[in-house]
């Protein structure tokens, strides 16, 4: 056990990813190698470096309509290629088959006629639109991004909590945590080989230009913000201006005779692609809600139409409904004639009479979630709840079973986190990020977004409420080469080193250098300067 880790608890009942009942892992011992030459102290100020970057740099999130530093722990969560791999792979398989079944519930229904899902869960769902019966897709993508959370038990095994194929948030949190590790561990960084995140804006900007209508060759793309005080305008836009595209909210769209333009100062200019980043109900005031000012009148029908691409697709939010992903792994083998890659979390159907009923005995002992919500709203940890808030649940259940999902509480994996100066075992989930350019293949962000949560103990780590983010670094044996295709684009700054880190890493190199000089001199060896 290195100097740093001293006191670090081990033999916990969580999986801990970085120290093992023996100490640091074998294959990590090297990234801790690293952070323990630096000392504590050391480690400690660039901590606090992180935090005053993040503010300098507007890296922020809305909490209660507050706009916060998105909080950034300086320990790296590290994995190995093999084993991203296997999370990589099972990702794809998830998204072909989020692909297939919704392509199929807005058209034949094969899974309905096969018995594969009851037609009831899908006409049931909050996010299924009739609308949207009959629409094909351009290039036959719905999902042109999904993020896909997992979560690793206290066996290592990794395993799905939930999709996400709507309008999945955080990947701009992936590049500037990346931008900031790299500028405040530059010793640690510098000495592994770890796959790049940079390449993601011109991946996303390939499936959203190869999603265009058919026979437009050089397609107009757009990223539809709801505005400003939207709890994700940062990634907005900070994506529009990597991928070198307009960032614009309803109000500069215009839909007329079947077809979207933009408003500029020279007249109307016609857009093909639209990565919106607007719900659902919230896009097209025409056909959803009437009162929405946050989306442009006629885009559906333009949609319909074949002359414009609304990215992620319209009624998407069926295959991350928590009731639909009970019958992920019959889909994947209905869609696929594969089995599931990635394992999901045991889930009881609490519209099923059986399972609704075991669920009630034992509200106290389960994690109990609604089938629509997001962001960690609305779940009950049932071992942490009092009698009231139990008894609340039950009555909600009873009056509306298909509404709510019942699973196993999971003691998530920990990774050692900077808390009050000292490195504590604090819960992870993991987001990889999939982009769909279909026939073009797919490409899956190499780690993509750790969410910690910070309080002690904590199992839900959504950013939304008050948890934090880590890099994710992806070792690879040999330093990947990375062919990267971009339009002219304005790219944001690196995160600055402050002087203070500078002389830091300078003195630190030097001394380095001079222990290094002093042992080949006792051993009699040549030193050179």
């Amino acid at each position: 056990m290195s100097v740093l880790f001293d006191g670090y608890p081990r033999g916990q009942a969580a999986y801990d990813e970085m120290v093992g009942p023996d100490g640091v892992r074998a294959e990590l011992a090297s990234v801790a190698a690293e952070l323990d030459d630096l000392g504590i102290e050391e480690v400690r100020a660039r901590a606090e470096y992180l935090r005053s970057v993040y503010i300098d740099q507007g890296v922020t999130f809305d909490i209660g309509g507050e706009e916060r530093p998105f909080p950034l722990d300086i320990v790296p969560r590290v994995m190995q290629a093999a084993e991203f791999a296997h999370i990589e792979e099972g990702s794809r398989q998830r998204v072909r088959a989020m692909e297939a079944f919704l392509s199929d519930i807005y058209t034949e229904g094969r899974c309905f006629a096969e018995g594969v899902v009851p037609r009831h869960v899908v006409a049931t769902s909050p996010h299924f639109h009739r609308v949207m019966a009959g629409i094909t897709m351009p290039n036959g993508v719905r999902v042109h991004v999904a993020g896909i959370d997992l979560i690793r038990g206290d066996d290592g095994v990794y395993r799905v909590l939930e999709d996400n194929v709507r309008c999945p948030s955080g990947v701009s949190y992936v590049m500037t945590n990346r931008r900031a590790i790299n500028s405040a561990l530059p010793e640690v960084a510098g000495k592994h080989r770890i796959q790049p995140v940079e390449d993601y804006p011109s991946q996303l900007l390939k499936a959203l230009r190869a999603a265009a209508p058919s026979g437009v060759a050089d397609p107009t793309v757009v990223v539809l913000t709801p505005g400003v005080y939207n709890s994700a305008y940062f990634e907005h836009a900070l994506l529009a201006r990597m991928m070198g595209v307009e960032l614009v909210e309803g109000r500069d769209l215009v839909a007329h005779g079947g077809h979207v333009s933009l408003r500029t100062t020279r007249g109307l200019r016609p857009v093909h692609v639209i990565y919106r980043r607007i719900d659902d109900d919230f896009l097209d005031p025409a056909v959803f809600r009437a009162d929405s000012l946050l989306g442009c009148a006629g885009l559906l029908n333009a949609a319909r139409a074949g002359n414009v691409t609304l990215a992620n697709a319209v009624g998407n939010g069926v295959a991350d409904d928590k009731l639909v992903y009970t019958y992920m792994p019959d889909l994947i083998r209905f869609y696929l004639g594969e089995d599931p890659i990635l394992a999901s979390v045991d889930t009881w159907r609490l519209e099923e009479k059986e399972a609704r009923e075991e669920v009630l005995d034992r509200l106290h002992e389960l994690v109990v979630k609604p089938v629509d919500g997001s962001g960690g709203k609305g779940i009950v940890i049932g071992p942490r709840a009092n009698a009231e808030t139990l008894e609340k649940l039950r009555r909600q259940i009873l009056r509306d079973a298909r509404g709510w999902i019942a699973q196993p509480v999971v003691q998530l994996s920990t990774v050692p986190t900077m808390i009050e100066g000292q490195l504590k075992p604090r819960h992870v989930d993991l987001r990889p990020f999939v982009v769909n350019a279909g026939a073009e293949g797919m490409y899956v962000l190499p780690g993509g977004l750790t969410r910690v949560a910070l309080p002690e103990g904590e199992l839900i780590v959504n950013s939304s409420q008050g948890g934090g983010s880590k890099d994710t670094w992806v070792l690879t044996e040999t330093r990947p080469t990375v062919t990267v295709r971009r339009p002219v684009e304005v790219r944001p700054p690196s995160v600055p080193l402050s002087e203070q880190i500078v002389d830091r890493v300078i003195r630190h190199q030097h001394e380095q250098q001079q222990q290094s000089h002093a042992a080949r001199a006792a051993q009699g060896g040549e030193s050179s300067c």
